[in-house]
């Protein structure tokens, strides 16, 4: 048997099959292999398994490009297509039939089925008995195109050991002798995945732990060509918050759904990095961080549990952190993904840019999501006369309007235009019409964003301007001659 060496150089792979999306599960597993091999001045490798021909697709292909790029994970050297290796493959079997490791087995559909039925009834795992192991090829039936199976060990144990899941061991005789090519001469994903290891010089295995038992029979196919075996690590799959299989209803979503909800790659990083590793009570985690303490060994056995609550909560933080111009940049990046992005986009002259910078700070406080802050910073860029939500409506009644008239008339002159200039004026106005100040900021505020809640009110005034202020309090008052007068 051969034996796991221990190599200069890691080498991870991600191998995703592009029949869909990369979902959630899938971009941990990336992050959690490129982690391990930035780490230690290894490679990453990407494979695309697409030998299922008929469920592999360009546009899935193109959704895992994308996917990865958008979460910020890169990989070594060019892209490898398991399909196009099939030729390698069938040369490793070929191998494999003159050294004596596999055999062409002629069995029928219906005699496999009679096999497997007997198996089952009489209670044991292995269903395929063997038959056509040791007998003479010149047995085989004429104009039937065979199968070639893995002679596996009839006895004894394949064991790995998992840095995740700790020593895992099956008994041979429960394990079958594996189809490695089909009858139209296709190989099997078994082999596949063996022989591209093997040849890309794969020397830690990390995906989910549905492939466990996957291990067995790859360690096998391993042992008879005499090829080193790699590390194994086998990450349990990620449930959704009771604790059930994941659904979409849970987040078992493409990440291009979560950047059109408008999260921030850093903040997905940090969040699928806590989903079953953990690095004492650290919750928050740089890129470097990540890199510098991640190791295989700390990742729980246990199925991680996906939490929307906690990830908006990370994603709100790494929100905070950003100055206003970056997140401006975030925010026309994400527009392209976003059903009325291309409307805002249209609008994003460099004078609506000013005026959003000015509002980005207040407004990122509170903000979950980028879609929260483009919704929050809607009153920046909403046209005129601006739409208003139940609260604004219910604040802004008769009374309200007409002391909204007599301040457009009061904030006319104001100069310069800015907070502090604009807050005097106020005051100012509510003392002399005998008004509390909350009687005229309520009603300001609403006629100027909106709504019934906003950042400061005199932030609102500086960062739209004396111009479309006057003219929001024109649009609400029905005084169409202050603006012009002003």
């Amino acid at each position: 048997m051969s034996e796991t060496r221990v190599p200069d150089t890691v080498v991870t792979r991600f191998a995703p099959s592009p029949t869909g999306f990369l979902h959630i599960g899938g971009a941990r597993t990336a992050l959690f292999n490129w982690l391990y091999a930035r780490a230690r001045g290894g490679k990453m490798l990407l494979r695309i398994e697409d030998t299922d021909r008929e469920r592999s697709t360009q546009a899935a292909i193109d959704a895992i490009l994308d996917g990865l790029a958008w979460i910020g994970l890169d990989w070594d050297g060019d892209t490898v297509y398991q399909f196009a290796r099939a030729d390698r493959h069938r040369e490793v079997v070929e191998a494999l039939l003159a050294s004596g490791g596999a055999y062409r087995c002629y069995a029928s559909q219906a005699e496999l089925d009679a096999m497997r039925e007997k198996a089952r009834a009489e209670g044991r795992t292995r269903l395929y008995d063997g038959t056509w192991r040791d007998r003479d090829p010149s047995e085989a039936p004429p104009g039937v195109k065979p199968v070639i199976r893995l002679k596996a060990p009839l006895e004894g144990e394949t064991a790995i050991d998992d840095q995740v899941q700790g020593r895992v061991v099956w008994q041979n005789e429960n394990l079958d002798d594996l189809v490695l090519l089909r009858s139209d001469g296709t190989p099997t994903y078994m082999l596949a995945v063996v022989v591209d290891d093997h040849d890309m010089g794969v020397t830690h295995v990390i995906r989910g732990d549905d492939h466990l038992t996957n291990a067995a029979r790859q360690k096998q196919i391993y042992d008879a060509l005499g090829w080193a075996v790699p590390t194994f690590a086998h990450i349990p799959l990620i449930h959704g918050p009771d604790g059930s299989k994941m659904s979409k209803r849970h987040g078992a979503l493409g990440v291009d759904a979560y950047r059109a909800m408008g999260y921030l790659p850093a903040a997905m990083r940090n969040y699928l990095v806590r989903l079953g590793w953990s690095h004492g009570d650290q919750e928050i985690f740089s890129t470097d961080e990540m890199i510098s303490a991640f190791d295989l060994p700390q990742i729980g056995r246990s199925p991680a549990r996906f939490d929307f609550a906690k990830l908006e909560s990370l994603n709100g933080h790494y929100i905070r952190q950003l100055d206003a111009p970056t997140l401006l940049a975030e925010i026309e990046k994400l527009l392209p993904h976003l059903a009325q992005g291309d409307e805002l986009a249209r609008k994003l002259t460099p004078a609506l840019r000013e005026k959003l910078l000015l509002a980005l700070p207040g407004l990122k406080e509170r903000a979950k999501t980028l879609v929260d802050l483009i919704e929050q910073a809607r009153f920046v860029y909403a046209d005129r006369p601006i739409a208003l939500d139940d609260k604004a409506k219910a604040l802004l009644t008769a009374e309200a309007r007409g002391v909204l008239g007599r301040l457009a008339t009061a904030l006319a002159p104001v100069e310069p235009w800015t907070a502090e200039a604009t807050e005097a004026a106020v005051r100012t106005f509510a003392e002399e019409q005998g008004l509390k100040l909350g009687a005229v900021a309520q009603p300001l505020r609403a006629a100027l964003t909106g709504r019934a809640t906003s950042p400061g009110i005199f932030e609102v005034l500086a960062t739209l301007g004396r111009e479309e202020c006057l003219g929001r309090l024109t649009d609400q008052a029905g005084l169409a001659t202050v603006a012009s007068e002003a």
